[in-house]
């Protein structure tokens, strides 16, 4: 990462764009961890349902049915922003609509959990780091440049 003095536009930040591939490729490979509850035993969601203080936890194949999934879609949502991330030359156009889309998701996510009576700790984290997480893409995304050019923090090409 390279900071200086901006001129006009204010300060100039640039990081290259691997850093941004990193950072979509390791939120992708943790998103995929929840590929695991897609499959973990019955029990295990029970369990960890409880010490998470949601007792009692439905019993039901409807409740098991929507909780497994749910960790399909954050799975599958995973592995394509690991993609993305991994060919980010051919995708680069795709990150900005993605980073927008987790902004919208961690605002739906808030209104959801609030709707269906989530307590607030619950809520706070599932939303706030969806919107944080994608906020900070959107910040990659601006400042992140090839080799020979510069991007203001707005964005803005300084030199090309």
């Amino acid at each position: 990462m390279v900071m200086g003095g901006g001129g006009e536009g204010g300060l100039r930040v640039r990081i290259s764009t691997g850093c941004l591939a990193v950072a979509l490729r390791v939120i992708g490979a943790v998103t995929m961890v929840a590929f695991a509850a897609a499959v973990m035993p019955q029990t295990w969601i029970i369990g960890i349902a409880q010490w998470l203080g949601f007792d009692p936890f439905p019993d039901a194949p409807l409740t098991h049915y929507l909780a497994r999934n749910l960790s399909l879609i954050y799975g599958f949502v995973g592995a394509l922003v690991w993609w993305i991330g991994s060919r980010l030359d051919q995708y680069r156009s795709l990150v900005s609509p993605l980073a927008w889309a987790v902004v919208a998701f961690g605002v739906g996510r808030a209104v959801v959990d609030t709707q269906a009576g989530m307590p607030l700790w619950w809520t706070a984290g599932e939303s706030i780091s969806s919107i944080v997480g994608g906020l900070t893409i959107v910040w990659f995304d601006r400042v992140a440049t090839d080799e020979h050019s510069n991007v203001t923090v707005a964005g803005r090409r300084a030199a090309d």
